[in-house]
């Protein structure tokens, strides 16, 4: 895609409290403490962070209740819609989305023909990044189609930071109701799936499945 690199970058949990979140992933995990990430103040969330690779992880992230009007309204990750809320409070966390990381955020955003957002500025700590966020918050094809991300390009990856816990992502199944369209808009990015992201044939509820590799050699399903 004329010099534009566009890979998965990280898979998000979301969750209606960050403690929900991480407890439900380190059940799944065996008990193995995920890392603290840091805060977003103008989207008003928090997060946990797992390394996966070299330029991959898995955040879990949740409403920040220190943050209850944060400037960005709503949150992006569909973290202000009162339904998929209460999904998440009466049936728990879940697999919400992925994200891409891309080098030319505006030219991926162009080219896609399933709108995305508009890309932000947004930050956490000392480090700011642009990321795809549809007006109203919501999940891009109910979270299978994935936000974009661009870092900043003269830095490491933030994964390269993260205390190596020793898993890595396996991979990335993705369930659409028109899985043919949905191919078709990943193809049109330009997303490179490095043998990591496939797509289920069959019809279906807007979904995600990842499998992951624990150090212990044991696989671990999180969806």
């Amino acid at each position: 895609m004329d010099n534009v690199c566009v890979s998965i970058d990280h898979i998000t949990v979301a969750a209606a409290t960050l403690g929900d979140g991480v407890a439900w992933v380190e059940e799944r995990l065996g008990g193995v403490r995920v890392p603290v990430g840091g805060a977003h103040p103008v989207m008003g969330t928090h997060n946990h962070l797992l390394r996966l690779g070299d330029a991959l992880f898995l955040e879990i992230i949740a409403p920040d209740p220190a943050v209850p009007n944060p400037p960005r309204r709503p949150r992006w990750y569909a973290l202000d819609d009162a339904e998929f809320l209460h999904r998440l409070r009466q049936e728990g966390p879940r697999l919400a989305t992925w994200v891409a990381r891309t080098t030319d955020i505006a030219a991926a955003v162009g080219r896609s023909p399933i709108p995305l957002g508009a890309p932000e500025r947004v930050g956490r700590g000392g480090l700011e990044w642009l990321i795809t966020v549809p007006s109203d918050g919501a999940l891009p094809e109910g979270g299978v189609m994935p936000t974009l991300i661009q870092w900043p390009r003269d830095r490491a990856h933030p994964a390269a930071g993260m205390p190596d816990l020793g898993f890595r992502l396996l991979g990335l199944e993705l369930r659409h109701p028109a899985p043919d369209r949905l191919d078709a808009a990943l193809d049109a990015i330009g997303l490179d799936r490095a043998g990591i992201l496939s797509i289920d044939g069959r019809p279906g509820p807007a979904s995600l499945r990842a499998r992951l590799a624990a150090p212990s050699g044991a696989i671990v399903v999180l969806d």
